[in-house]
């Protein structure tokens, strides 16, 4: 199929709204930038995301001036008020567990030798099964997601030296959104509930979700390489209400109706460089 880039992603803290951009570095840990700050529960313990700390999603983050290649970039969050910190605030704990409504801290990217500060925290539910039914926003009688591909995370809230749910990149169609608006015309697929950091464009392809023919297959885009290792199990952060998106329970169960709970594919980084808006895949 032909297919192009349509928009480009990254998003400087884990869970909140992030940046758009035409061009983008990505090298073999994602897009330069991406993910590189993230909030520990300060209740539950470990580093947290919108699955279980929601107001996350109402925050926004952009970088303050040039993004280093590794570590943790300055950047400026802005609340729904208006009123703004630096990642470097004295103040930036307080501010934020303020916003959220719930204790937490701000940390940069530590070292994949830190497993403790990656390690996931108390669990909600005492129940496994309760405790994944909410974080995938599954119904009693839906299935839930195959984690197969999230072997290495089972312990740890993200890879170890990473702010990702699993991999680095994750690619979205807009006639993958298209297709679920037609399937339940009353809710909104917005992409910005979908968080992908490419979001192509394939006019020709006849099928409802394209970039699912490219699992287990390396693709070209532009300059870059990228390994598609599998479909994007949705979670709960998905359903969940900001900025001018409401909350909407019925976006998880149209996917598990059309799509087995699956939007979206994620994509491992096999060769660097820059991606435009506007290059093509192949």
């Amino acid at each position: 199929m032909t297919a192009t880039v349509s928009q480009l992603f990254r998003y400087p803290v884990k869970s909140m709204a992030g940046e758009t951009h035409t061009s983008l570095e990505f090298s073999e840990r994602g897009a330069v930038g991406d993910r590189v700050w993230a909030v520990r529960d300060e209740v539950r313990g470990g580093i947290r995301g919108g699955k279980k700390i929601p107001s996350l999603m109402t925050l926004a983050a952009r970088f303050a001036g040039e993004v280093e290649a590794t570590g943790s970039s300055p950047a400026i969050i802005t609340a729904p008020d208006g009123s703004t910190r630096d990642t470097g605030s004295e103040d930036i704990n307080d501010w934020l567990s303020e916003k959220l409504a719930h204790p937490v801290t701000l940390w940069p990217l530590l070292p994949a030798q830190a497993l403790e500060h990656y390690r996931r925290g108390a669990p909600d539910h005492e129940d496994f099964e309760t405790e994944l039914r909410e974080m995938f926003a599954r119904a009693d009688d839906e299935p839930l997601p195959d984690l197969a591909l999230f072997a290495e995370v089972v312990e740890y809230e993200s890879p170890p030296g990473t702010y990702f749910d699993a991999f680095p990149v994750h690619l979205l169609t807009r006639q993958s959104l298209a297709s679920m608006a037609r399937y339940r015309s009353e809710s909104s697929f917005h992409v910005d509930r979908f968080r992908p950091n490419v979001l192509l464009d394939a006019p020709d392809s006849d099928h409802p979700f394209p970039e699912t023919a490219w699992v287990g297959r390396r693709i070209g885009i532009g300059e870059l390489e990228f390994d598609i290792v599998g479909e994007c199990p949705r979670c709960a952060m998905t359903t969940h209400g900001f900025g001018n998106l409401p909350k909407d329970p019925g976006i998880m169960r149209a996917l598990v109706e059309a799509n087995n709970g699956n939007i979206g594919v994620y994509a491992r980084v096999v060769k660097a460089g820059r991606l435009h808006v506007g290059d093509r895949v192949g």
